[in-house]
């Protein structure tokens, strides 16, 4: 009944606006002509066809994309990973040649992971065999608790939700994710739901662009999309000795986050962020890019994701090429001037001078980098020539929660908003890699200040971070 009421209100502020434009060019009209009062008929279609040209431009505007909230899930303690608990499992199910292990344990030590971060439920099993049940296990514990929470603070009803989008990386069972949410909370059967996989850790910041575009093609206002990011990690563990598939088992950890997104405007007021830009850009032509991050089987038939030496550079290059078209859109004026003219300098020059790099910081208050690993922030730091401050939130995200794949972004979110760092009409952007070679982009522009929910993954452990040890 409010959303009703609000939207008549809506309506009729345009209807009271076209009105009063028609009658300001009707007085124009009449009263500055100089033609013959003959064209009075001209002048008044003239009039009319400005008022529909005006109410065409009213009603075929893009509409906000406003995130309501979101909600990252936190596993329960006792299925945090410790270096204890990694090689109690080892020893207990696993067959690794010595020389594996040696190199697992010492990427873990490297890795930039804490001892807080959670494994799957399996792994603490009796008998800790990854199967098609215990990856169902995982997903449904941060997929439901995350909506779960996200509902309730949301106070949204699931028949509200128009739009369903479920992307999980590599697990992809059928009946697929989507059906077992609409199975789960009952959603109305002219819901539309997408399912994306194969995307990596990008697939976060690409499940969102689907999402905005998908609202942005929607012939009414009041819709609401529900967006949920996760990945089952279970059937990636890579039992083999193959040492460029062994880095994911270090890695990786169990992760989940729920989004709602809506077209309406009178959601503005309690809305979070409302989303400004968005870029995808996908690099897959080029073959070392394509094969960066790549599932396939080792020579003992054992499945697994390789991630080869070659993926930092690879992320490095894509990074400048992405930039490239997303600068002109955020970066302010005297940045792209800047970079203009050391463009031009260094082209004079035959390569004796280099292109500046633009501060992004000028154009956003705010970054979520991208924690695919301790190299890959340093990557980007390198890359945009960003400070400690700014990558703080990054690295103290892999220090907690590991690379949680896709969600990864919105732990760093829930950082940021723990901290209380976020204001409102700050510029917050968001990047992340994944497979194929993918970057992505979104930025956000808070429509209130952060505050420290109860439902933040952080809220227990804020206050001990940033660590000065990482």
């Amino acid at each position: 009944m409010v959303e009703q009421r609000s939207m008549n209100t809506q309506k009729l502020q345009i209807a009271f606006l076209a009105l009063l434009s028609f009658i300001a060019l009707l007085h124009t009209t009449l009263s500055y002509t100089t033609l013959p009062t003959a064209h009075l008929p001209l002048n008044l279609s003239c009039a009319f066809c400005a008022l529909l040209s005006l109410l065409y431009h009213l009603h075929t505007r893009p509409r906000p994309t406003l995130l309501l909230d979101y909600s990252c899930y936190k596993p329960p303690p006792h299925h945090q990973c410790t270096l204890a608990a990694a090689e109690s499992f080892i020893r207990r199910g696993a067959h690794f040649a010595p020389e594996s292990i040696d190199f697992m344990r010492n990427i873990y030590l490297k890795s930039g992971l804490g001892n807080q971060t959670y494994a799957p439920p399996f792994i603490f099993h009796e008998d800790p065999i990854p199967t098609l049940s215990s990856a169902m296990q995982e997903s449904q514990q941060g997929i439901f608790s995350s909506i779960d929470s996200l509902l309730s603070k949301t106070r949204t009803d699931p028949n509200q939700i128009d739009i369903l989008i479920v992307t999980s990386g590599s697990f992809s069972p059928s009946p697929s994710l989507s059906s077992l949410i609409v199975n789960r909370y009952k959603l109305k059967p002219d819901v539309k739901t997408y399912n994306l996989s194969g995307m990596g850790c990008s697939s976060g910041v690409i499940s969102i662009d689907l999402a905005a575009n998908v609202l942005r093609t929607c012939k009414k206002v009041r819709r609401y999309a529900l967006v949920v990011i996760t990945e089952s990690i279970t059937l990636n563990w890579y039992p083999g000795d193959n040492r460029p598939m062994l880095v994911s088992n270090c890695l990786f950890r169990v992760g989940c986050a729920a989004a709602i997104l809506t077209n309406d405007p009178s959601r503005r007021r309690v809305a979070k962020m409302e989303l400004v830009h968005w870029l995808r850009t996908h690099h897959g032509a080029d073959d070392s890019a394509y094969r960066a991050a790549f599932q396939e089987e080792d020579d003992e038939g054992h499945t697994g994701i390789s991630l080869t030496k070659d993926l930092i550079r690879v992320a490095g290059l894509n990074l400048r090429e992405h930039m490239r078209v997303l600068a002109p859109r955020v970066l302010p004026l005297s940045q792209l001037a800047s970079y203009v003219y050391s463009a031009a300098k260094a082209a004079v020059s035959r390569g004796e001078s280099k292109p500046v790099v633009p501060e992004f910081t000028t154009a956003f208050e705010h970054m979520c980098i991208h924690t695919g690993g301790k190299a890959v922030i340093a990557q980007v730091g390198r890359v945009l020539q960003l400070g400690e401050e700014v990558t703080e939130p990054a690295r103290m995200s892999l220090n907690r929660f590991g690379n949680t794949s896709s969600s990864l972004v919105f732990y760093e979110l829930a950082y940021f908003e723990a901290k209380g760092r976020v204001k409102r009409g700050d510029k917050m952007w968001m990047i992340a890699f994944g497979t194929g070679f993918k970057v992505g982009s979104l930025v956000w522009k808070w429509l209130r200040d952060s505050s420290l929910e109860s439902d933040n993954p952080w809220a227990d452990c804020i206050d001990r971070y940033p660590l000065k040890t990482w």
